[in-house]
């Protein structure tokens, strides 16, 4: 089950890292030909670039309301279908409108709206794939289970990565602008039609059976996964947590803002630290130190495997060393990595210290905010507002997301701040960010390791006051999220 879920996972690293090899050539198809000025040519690349963070905004905030009606396997069945068709559209956005490749700058909006669609497909796997894991797992090993999420989601970046880099080796620069890079768009079609298929295989997960009142369904699914002695502890935990603490009145806010205001601001943090700006623009980075495209795509690779590596550290420790001192030690790392990128790029330092950076940043994130914020997420909100909190705390990530890497192509391309730190302006305000969560996660987020997830409700206050346990002092009718 963690196996299908976590295909949503790689869908997502796939899309959202698939963009990089596809920007020259984007360029050169449908921004060069109409002779903006560089401010106007820097934000509609950034737009067209980022587009698809637009519609995962949309993807996040619908995912609540669609997990609830049909069920978080209905979503992630959903999202499949639109990485599906946006695979095919954003390759070929003339299609139906002109002829293939003939149609200019005008095939820029199409294009657009594909890359949209996608993101909606995204926004909604990037919600729903933690939180079916995180309902199936066992409190014990939730954390493992749930950051191979994220270890799904860099294996898509860095299988795509290659697959970039084998089509782009397969002709010149003249090629790849005119067939190799909707050959790198197209190719999402193969994981969509997998994760699809597979989905058809398992259940939907025990807590949602339960929100919907299908209480044996949710019980036949828990004997399954936990034996049925845990099973029936389980479902009685479940169907408590359900039902909303009297005095705390219904509603996002039944257990008080701060595990709104919590979940949101650790998205946000997630995105200001600059992860995607590095993944998106990994090549336009390596470029500006001089490499050639060739080797730009290399260093992408390498930079990939590290995030694979450090992923598979996070999922060693998060259950043992807990999700906060990851995040704490992550925070810092990526902190001292993006100070000394910015310095290494205001130099003009070329060779294999801005490619050590790089990899130390890779490695910080990977081994914390990338995997132990999705933990977070997909773990701390009650069962009762899951659906809403983690819709808004996901779309807050997305927005975040939107902005940091628009505002990079605009960062990166503007003259004046290139005559002062040669493109290395960026690296310093994400060094700076990457303090600022970790000090964050210090003073503000508790620990979760090994507390079920009716637990962890407990957790949370309401004006200074414990919320009362779901078991204790509950209204009769239970709120669903």
């Amino acid at each position: 089950m963690t196996f299908v879920a976590t295909l949503g996972g790689l869908l997502f690293g796939y899309d959202t890292a698939v963009i990089s090899g596809a920007v020259t050539s984007i360029d050169a198809n449908f921004i060069d030909p109409q002779h903006l000025s560089e401010t106007a040519r820097s934000s509609l690349s950034g737009w067209t670039v980022s587009s698809a963070l637009f519609g995962c905004i949309i993807g996040a905030i619908v995912a609540g309301w669609v997990s609830n009606a049909i069920g978080r396997k209905g979503g992630m069945i959903v999202a499949g279908a639109l990485f599906l068709i946006s695979a095919a559209g954003s390759a070929f956005p003339e299609f139906g409108l002109g002829p293939i490749g003939g149609m200019g700058p005008a095939a820029l909006t199409p294009f657009i709206m594909y890359r949209i669609l996608c993101g909606v497909g995204v926004g909604i796997a990037s919600m729903l794939s933690p939180l079916y894991i995180a309902e199936i797992a066992p409190s014990r090993i939730r954390g493992r289970l749930v950051s191979f999420n994220q270890l799904s989601i860099v294996l898509g970046m860095l299988l795509v990565y290659f697959v970039n880099w084998g089509i782009a080796s397969q002709g010149d620069e003249a090629w790849i602008q005119s067939t190799g890079w909707r050959l790198m768009l197209v190719s999402e079609a193969v994981p969509a039609l997998l994760f699809l298929g597979l989905l058809t295989l398992v259940p939907d997960t025990p807590r949602w059976f339960a929100m919907k009142g299908r209480h044996d369904k949710a019980l036949a699914v828990l004997n399954r996964l936990v034996g049925e002695e845990e099973a029936r502890t389980t479902m009685q935990e479940i169907e408590a947590s359900l039902v909303v603490p009297a005095h705390t009145g219904a509603g996002l806010f039944a257990f008080g803002s701060t595990v709104i205001v919590v979940g949101v601001v650790l998205s946000l943090f997630q995105q200001f630290v600059g992860i995607n700006a590095v993944l998106y623009y990994a090549p336009l980075m390596f470029k500006n130190l001089g490499a050639s495209t060739d080797s730009a795509l290399m260093q992408t690779v390498i930079v990939g495997i590290a995030n694979v590596i450090f992923t598979i550290v996070a999922i060693l420790t998060v259950d043992r060393l807990g999700r906060k001192p990851l995040l704490i030690i992550g925070g810092l790392v990526m902190g001292v990595a993006m100070i000394t990128l910015g310095f290494l790029f205001q130099a003009n330092s070329m060779g294999t210290g801005p490619l050590i950076a790089a990899i130390a940043y890779i490695a910080g994130f990977a081994l914390s905010w990338g995997p132990v914020t999705w933990v977070l997420l997909s773990e701390m909100f009650p069962n009762s507002i899951k659906n809403k909190a983690m819709a808004i705390a996901v779309a807050a990530q997305w927005i975040a997301n939107l902005f940091v890497s628009w505002s990079f192509k605009i960062l990166i391309g503007n003259s004046a701040l290139n005559a002062m730190f040669n493109h290395g302006f960026p690296y310093w305000v994400y060094g700076v960010m990457s303090f600022l969560a970790a000090a964050f996660v210090y003073f503000y987020v508790p620990e979760t390791k090994r507390r079920t997830l009716e637990e962890i409700q407990n957790l949370w206050t309401r004006s200074g006051a414990s919320a009362t346990p779901a078991s204790q002092s509950v209204s009769k009718q239970p709120v669903v999220g």
